[in-house]
């Protein structure tokens, strides 16, 4: 026997499970600014308090597309990953990610999309730069053939 592929988990989970799961796990990657990480990593410590912490430093070039360095050239980043039970007593699913993404958003960082995301489309839009995706949308006619990346990845419009 080898282990079930996690889509086929996923397919086969009832409601309470993932219930209790979604209202019990946080599984989030930020990536942020270095000079920022001792006090993005304050806000995961406030916010969840779930270790280990993954820490994976990012150069993050000035190339075109969503992801835009801060400082509008070459830049580091870390990669803030936290998966697991948090131990914080005032946890809540929305609230608590919704105040990470703020917190990550101010800083000029990202949000890995696998990941839930409860961004308003503004919000998103603030985190990533949609100039060269809209351009391209426009350009090969695909704004009303195909949903946006938004829509495919913020949690509130999937369910």
């Amino acid at each position: 026997m080898v282990p079930p592929k996690v889509s086929l988990l996923k397919l086969t989970q009832t409601e309470a499970v993932k219930k209790l799961y979604e209202n019990n796990h946080f599984i989030q990657d930020m990536l942020v600014p270095i000079g920022k990480l001792k006090e993005s990593l304050e806000v995961f410590e406030r916010e969840v308090q779930i270790y280990p912490v993954w820490l994976c430093p990012f150069n993050l070039p000035l190339n075109p597309g969503m992801l835009v360095p801060a400082e509008g050239t070459e830049q580091m980043y870390v990669d803030i990953g936290t998966y697991g039970v948090p131990k914080v007593p005032t946890f809540e699913p929305v609230k608590t990610t919704r105040n990470i993404e703020a917190f990550v958003r101010d800083v000029k960082g990202f949000q890995m999309m696998y990941a839930d995301s409860y961004m308003t489309r503004e919000e998103y839009r603030k985190m990533f730069d949609h100039s060269l995706y809209d351009k391209l949308r426009r350009q090969l006619g695909a704004e009303y053939a195909f949903p946006e990346i938004y829509d495919k990845v913020n949690r509130k419009v999937r369910d």
